[in-house]
């Protein structure tokens, strides 16, 4: 006797043809050298974690939910990843560079350790990510969201940082020489033993941020607000800060000068003789983990 078949037998069908689909399509690039998906049903919504390893030059994922996937020691370089949700996402120890980021939401991403070389995060919103001794050199991050970001010791030389918000960020011991900041908001943010050198940062918001023992040689802060911020050793040799706001005598006589050194009003920093100051090396970048050896694999969980 035939029996039409139950709705969770039918559900299961359907998330297996669907998952079988979606790794015939990926196994027809070199990402499927390394995926794992997992599909486990939470009341009506699937739950799920994707795992990408291998290499994949050029891969077209947009618009695509990635939520909690695990790039672990994977080469994307040149990738394409406009509007993907990428939150909670690993790209721990992963290769990057070249690709485009721009409006993705990586929120809460851990990325230490990775090469985001040449990549574009313009308008992507990556709210407290942890890029801890990642390479970000020549990366673009206008308008972008770090609020939060954990960014000790990454490598930002030459990056676009205009109107990014990287307020209330940790960013000690990091490479900001030579970037383009104009209009970024810096403030509550810890940018201790940094290296600010010929940067751009007119309009900048610096204020509440901590730049004890940073280095701002030969910056430009037209516009920029540095009320309340703390410039303990800070080396201000040759930083034009004529038209900053904010700037009081009792920050900048702790901080480090000469006669090169531009500030308003009649404020006066203390000479450099006899002071040395050299930012701690940055960590190192952790150890990429060990991609997992599931190959091509499909768990369903039961229905709750």
């Amino acid at each position: 006797m035939t029996q039409s078949a139950s709705p969770l037998i039918r559900r299961l069908i359907t998330a297996s043809l669907a998952a079988g689909a979606a790794l015939s399509a990926l196994a027809a690039t070199p990402a499927a050298a390394e995926i794992r998906l997992q599909l486990g049903w939470q009341d009506r919504d699937v739950a799920r974690m994707v795992s990408l390893g291998g290499s994949c030059n050029g891969c077209e994922l947009s618009g695509r939910d990635l939520t909690g996937a695990a790039f672990h020691g994977a080469n994307f370089t040149n990738a394409t990843l406009v509007g993907t949700d990428l939150r909670g996402a690993e790209l721990m120890g992963s290769n990057f560079s070249g690709s485009d980021f721009s409006r993705a939401d990586l929120d809460g991403a851990t990325m230490a350790g990775a090469n985001f070389t040449g990549a574009n995060f313009s308008t992507a919103s990556l709210s407290g990510v942890d890029a801890s001794g990642a390479t970000l050199v020549r990366t673009r991050f206008a308008n972008a969201d770090l609020s939060g970001a954990r960014l000790i010791g990454v490598n930002l030389n030459s990056a676009i940082l205009s109107g990014a918000d990287i307020s209330d960020a940790e960013a000690v011991a990091a490479n900001l020489a030579n970037v383009s900041a104009r209009g970024a908001d810096f403030s509550d943010s810890d940018i201790s033993a940094s290296n600010l050198s010929n940067g751009d940062f007119r309009s900048a918001d610096f204020s509440r941020a901590r730049l004890n023992g940073a280095r701002l040689t030969g910056g430009a802060f037209a516009g920029a607000d540095f009320d309340g911020a703390e410039l303990n050793r800070t080396d201000l040799r040759g930083a034009d800060l004529s038209r900053a706001r904010g700037l009081t005598q009792a920050q900048v006589g702790r901080a480090c000068g000469d006669s090169s050194t531009r500030l308003p009003g009649n404020l006066n920093p203390r000479a450099c003789r006899g002071v040395r100051i050299a930012p701690p090396a940055p960590p190192r970048p952790p150890a990429a983990p060990v991609p997992p050896r599931s190959r091509n694999i499909v768990v369903a969980s039961g229905v709750r």
